[in-house]
């Protein structure tokens, strides 16, 4: 019992203490996504801190982070941008917000019922190149958004590739730049050495106080929450300062809720939900990884439908789970429920009574921590085995890469899964074989192997030589697969064209399903086809799924 107590104590300072690491990095996070689909800051806090809340306790995976995403932010963009535009007596440029928060019930309601139906299990189609791709291609994103944080280097106009000198002269000479930047080196020093003298003390919350500190006590001038908020809000907003989240009534209007509007809404809804959802369980499988333990996807789904609706009914921008900082909370130790739902009442805390502090903490600190994160998520093997996979497999773990930086990870994400899906079907396409032989009695036998499905007809329909052939004919399909409806439809073809031959044709071995959707279909081919009792082996893959 001592020890069972030692362990749960041991895993609860842990849960705290990353908790709280996670809360500082999903400040700014919350404020420059917010930023990126035109709300309000509080709003992306606000969402932050209801999608975190909700997922901790009620989610399919412990440990993993929820908040407002930049795969969800870029989307809504042109959603509160036609929201404004849709003026409701002549109110125009006032309804962005609640289109918005109308777009998240019905984003809820839909992954809710993702997870009412069990679509969560469908993640695990997602093929090993896809996840890596993407773990990739998202890792990339983080560090090129992390280089926005950065100061300009040199002023407009000047570049690189035009003026090259004159671009290295203005690098040397920001000392700005040159302060953040070793700041966010000894950020990333102190991530790295802390474990390896001690791995009692979280080193991303160490390093986040300690860059603190020299910024604070040594006046030093470098970017800081507060400046960072005042920039990208144009100097309307002065603070984080804020009170709880507030129920949005102003969302149950008659004309809001119009067929007009519903029209508008309901794509940019579906491709939110669609993101939301794939970011979710792809993060969930990524954790599952990491702790070598399986969350529950379908909860996950629940747990994300609710936290969005809950978004929309108290004026939250929504979000999804963020790898980013669910990796920042399992290396700081971070397992439990407990780590996200401290995270989550932290972040409020910070909004309701420590807005001052917080808005001290030096962007470079969180920006260096982002960077650990980087080189952490990163699949640094996949290098080392782009020679030793499939060039189809290196193709696919590239290319999902690429579109992620591209355009954002759903895209990539199907994309990659369709191409891993045309790629298989190519492959056993070609496995499509026919063993031919002779009986004693004239009877030609064609032993089929391999599967037989959509891709694999063409193949199929050449093996046999109806003109040539003997007045009867067997085909045994003791080694085949039917995979689907395609599959019967060329045997039922295969049937009439021997019969329209004049010539006896007779299956064997296909399976009583099989044989019950043929016949059903044709009564007559009761007769040609044999009972299968024998080999219960094969089965028509579209109803096994039924």
């Amino acid at each position: 019992m001592t020890e069972f107590i030692r362990k749960r104590t041991a895993n609860a300072k842990n849960d705290i203490l990353s908790g709280l690491t996670v809360a500082l990095a999903l400040v700014p996070e919350a404020v420059a996504f917010a930023f990126v689909a035109d709300v309000p800051p509080m709003v992306g806090l606000y969402g932050a801190f209801m999608m975190g809340i909700i997922t901790a306790i009620f989610g399919g995976r412990p440990g993993m982070i929820s908040g407002a995403t930049g795969a969800m932010a870029v989307v809504m963009i042109a959603l509160v941008k036609k929201g404004n535009e849709f003026g409701l007596e002549g109110n125009i440029g006032e309804q962005g917000l609640q289109f918005l928060f109308i777009t998240l019930l019905m984003v809820g309601a839909i992954q809710v019922l993702a997870g009412v139906f069990k679509l969560g299990k469908f993640v695990r189609l997602i093929p090993h190149p896809v996840m890596m791709g993407f773990v990739n291609g998202l890792a990339i994103v983080i560090f090129m958004s992390q280089l926005a944080m950065f100061p300009q280097i040199a002023p407009d106009g000047i570049s690189i590739w035009s003026n090259s000198s004159a671009w290295f002269e203005a690098l040397f000479s920001n000392a700005q730049f040159w302060f953040m930047f070793g700041l966010v080196l000894l950020t990333m020093l102190i991530m790295w050495g802390l474990p390896k003298l001690t791995k009692k003390l979280p080193e991303a919350l160490i390093a986040i106080a300690v860059v603190s500190a020299i910024v604070i006590f040594g006046n030093v001038d470098v970017a800081t929450v507060k400046s960072f908020i005042i920039e990208g809000s144009g100097g309307e907003v002065t603070g984080l300062k804020g009170d709880l989240p507030q129920f949005q009534t102003s969302i149950f209007t008659a004309e809001l809720w119009s067929l007009k509007t519903f029209l508008i809404m309901a794509p940019y809804a579906f491709i939110l939900a669609a993101i939301g959802l794939i970011e979710s369980l792809m993060t969930l499988n990524l954790v599952d990884e990491l702790t070598e333990t399986r969350g529950n996807s379908n909860r996950e789904c629940l747990a994300q439908g609710g936290a969005n609706i809950l978004n929309g009914l108290f004026g939250g921008m929504g979000g999804c789970a963020m790898i980013g900082q669910s990796i920042i909370n399992i290396k700081g130790g971070g397992r439990g429920r407990l780590s996200g739902i401290v995270a989550a009442l932290a972040l409020l805390c910070f909004i309701l009574f420590a807005s001052g502090l917080i808005e001290q903490v030096p962007i470079a600190a969180l920006v260096g921590v982002m960077f650990m994160v980087v080189i952490g998520t990163f699949a640094w093997s996949s290098f080392r085995i782009l020679n030793k996979i499939p060039v189809s497999d290196a193709i696919i773990l590239i290319a999902v890469s690429l579109i992620t930086v591209w355009k954002d990870l759903a895209v990539a994400v199907i994309a990659g899964v369709i191409i891993s899906a045309l790629v298989f079907s190519w492959e056993n396409a070609k496995r499509i074989r026919a063993r031919k032989k002779i009986q004693d009695d004239g009877t030609k036998v064609y032993e089929i192997f391999g599967p037989l499905f959509f891709g694999s007809i063409q193949a199929f329909n050449n093996k046999f030589d109806i003109k040539n052939d003997p007045d009867k004919v067997i085909i045994d399909f003791m080694e085949s697969r039917v995979s689907d409806h395609s599959a019967l439809e060329a045997i039922f073809n295969l049937i009439n064209k021997y019969d329209a031959a004049g010539k006896e044709l007779r299956i064997k071995h296909l399976s009583e399903d099989c044989k019950a959707l043929m016949v059903k279909a044709s009564p007559k081919l009761a007769n040609v086809i044999e009972d299968a009792v024998d080999d219960p082996r094969y089965h028509v893959m579209m109803d096994i799924q039924k």
